[in-house]
């Protein structure tokens, strides 16, 4: 299984950061077909193949996930996708 761990500074109070998240989550479930919710300031996701969560705080954001053998491959691609999502929301 790889691992994913990215954090991500952000300038936005935890009611704004979590607006964020609540839009790509939303965007993720569509996508992606993930299932997930909040518990407390992170919000915990999962489908086949993986399953993560989204942790929120006042300095940064912090995404972790565990991705399945068929994904395995695709590690750096989806790094990169979050990296870019993150830069995008919470520039």
């Amino acid at each position: 299984m790889a691992k994913i761990d990215i954090r991500r500074p952000h300038g936005k109070t935890v009611a704004e950061a979590r607006a964020v998240v609540d839009a790509v989550a939303s965007r993720m479930n569509e996508k992606l077909g993930t299932e997930g919710g909040w518990q407390g300031d992170t919000y915990v996701f999962a489908r086949s193949g993986v399953k993560g969560a989204i942790a929120v705080s006042a300095a940064d954001v912090h995404v972790t996930a565990e991705l399945g053998m068929l994904l395995t491959p695709m590690k750096g691609m989806i790094e990169n996708e979050i990296r870019q999502k993150l830069d995008e929301k919470f520039a």
